[in-house]
């Protein structure tokens, strides 16, 4: 069994949806296993940090790889065909929650993001780690999802440029105007996080 198993950890994504494909419970296994904590992590970060209902989207997206795995293009890259189905999946999810929004007219942005946890760290920086994620977790939410969520696939999960692109149907010049203006936007929002702020304003009082 162990012997089967490292046979299946060392095929393709794209070689283990086509014994899927074909009803291989083993080689889905193995998927689940690659993709679980990713897919996961971009739910909870795309679904206001909901935890219960990223846990649900997740099963509900391996669940259309089971019943419907012939709907992968093998000409594709399944990495990005999977955060494409996750993509729309969040991108229903959105309509449905503006819908209902509109109907009980009481939204609440801020309260989305309060208490969420993140894994965006800045790493070896004094300050308060939490603080901070909750701090860039809420000013993500300001953005349209379009510009999260190119920023989330490229630094969460170190998606290519292309790939994102194809994921969102967008060419990969909008692409990176959309990170460029994202992380502009953070960066100038979130520069009372910056160590090195008050070193800065010091070397312009002595100019």
């Amino acid at each position: 069994m162990p012997l089967l198993k490292h046979r299946y950890r060392k095929r393709s994504d794209e070689k283990l949806m086509k014994l899927i494909q074909r009803g291989d419970a083993s080689a889905f296994d193995e998927l689940y296993h690659r993709y679980s904590r990713r897919l996961l992590l971009y739910f909870f970060r795309e679904l206001g940090c909901d935890e219960q209902k990223a846990q649900d989207f997740l099963q509900d997206a391996f669940l259309k790889i089971l019943e419907k795995p012939d709907l992968f293009d093998p000409e594709r890259k399944f990495s990005t065909w999977i955060f494409t189905v996750a993509y729309n999946m969040c991108k229903n999810e959105y309509r449905r929650l503006q819908a209902r929004e509109i109907v009980e007219n009481n939204v609440d942005i801020d309260g989305i993001s309060r208490g969420c946890e993140s894994e965006y760290h800045p790493s070896e920086q004094n300050v308060d780690t939490k603080m901070f994620e909750k701090a860039l977790l809420a000013e993500l939410e300001k953005f349209d999802d379009g510009h999260r969520t190119a920023f989330l696939l490229r630094y969460q999960q170190n998606l290519s440029i292309k790939e994102i692109g194809e994921i969102l149907g967008c060419s990969e010049g909008t692409i990176k105007s959309r990170l460029f203006y994202t992380t502009q936007k953070l960066a100038a929002e979130l520069k009372a996080f910056n160590p090195y702020k008050s070193e800065v304003s010091t070397d312009e009082k002595i100019k």
